[in-house]
């Protein structure tokens, strides 16, 4: 018995298959570490970024990215072909602009009026009789918006360019020698009076508001009351009107205000044109 199992052990481990002869590893399927062993020269991701030390390297991973159109100067300012264009078209217009400047310096006040200017603000001061007046203008937002009309049969367009004129509000405070409260009158040109001179009894200027505010402080209080002269009656209202053409602020007056504040205006543009063309140019 122990010979017939031996025999069927020995039958059934010939019938049994054969597993397959063991082959070396494919070079496509070596591990990552083989690998690295068979290319040097591959590189880890922080080699790509940068070389040890931490400098920034040109690589696979880092955009190429196109320089500017313009180059900086010293002064660390970017210069491109559009600032250099700019730059030229200022040029122009500040020849263009001092071409058809009427005054070369501020146009006097009839009536003893004293002028002063800081910045784009004026303030004009007049003393008659134990009373101060003065006005108070600012030619920021002071030409009215140039309307485009078509220019009449034979007349070229250039020809019709209206000239620009700046109305700008002013305020009209009288101190008398009490010291405690002023009157302050605001004062505006209305558009639909302008350029019509041809009236004389039309006044050029109006009265927008009027009250008292404490005499020698610039921050006036808004608890003071106002009147205001769009419901007034119109007798109260010729009072007032008259009363600052006693003291010189009249039609004649606002005429001249025009002219000084379009010359201050016009001065101030061709300034701000000249520090424009300074910035571009980064000088």
């Amino acid at each position: 018995m122990l010979l017939a199992r031996a025999l069927r052990a020995a039958a059934a481990a010939a019938l049994r298959p054969r597993p397959p002869p063991r082959l070396p590893p494919s070079p496509l399927l070596r591990p990552a570490a083989r690998l690295c062993d068979a290319r040097p020269f591959t590189r880890s991701l922080w080699l790509l970024s940068g070389d040890p030390a931490g400098a920034p390297r040109p690589g696979l991973l880092q955009p190429q990215r196109a320089a500017p159109a313009g180059v900086s100067c010293g002064c660390g300012g970017l210069h491109t072909e559009g600032d250099k264009a700019f730059a030229e078209f200022l040029t122009d217009e500040i020849k263009e602009e001092k071409k058809i400047q009427k005054h070369k310096s501020m146009p006097k006040m009839s009536g003893g009026w004293e002028l002063a200017v800081h910045g784009t603000e004026a303030k004009l001061l007049r003393k008659i009789a134990g009373e101060s007046i003065t006005v108070t203008f600012n030619i920021n937002n002071s030409i009215p918006p140039a309307f485009d009309e078509e220019p009449q049969e034979g007349q070229k367009a250039d020809e019709q360019e209206p000239e620009l004129t700046s109305t700008p509000n002013f305020v009209v405070e009288v101190t008398k020698d009490d010291p405690k409260q002023t009157l302050v009158l605001d004062c505006h040109y209305p558009e639909d009076e302008i350029g019509h001179g041809e009236e004389e009894e039309s006044d050029i200027f109006s009265i927008r508001e009027v009250s008292f505010q404490p005499t020698g402080e610039s921050d006036w209080k808004d608890t003071n009351y106002n009147l205001n002269t769009d419901s007034l009656d119109w007798a109260l209202y010729d009072h007032l009107m008259d009363f600052l053409a006693d003291r010189g602020v009249d039609n004649t007056f606002a005429d001249e205000l025009i002219e000084l504040s379009t010359a201050l205006e016009h001065q101030e543009y061709i300034r701000f044109l000249e520090d424009l063309k300074s910035f571009v140019k980064c000088q």
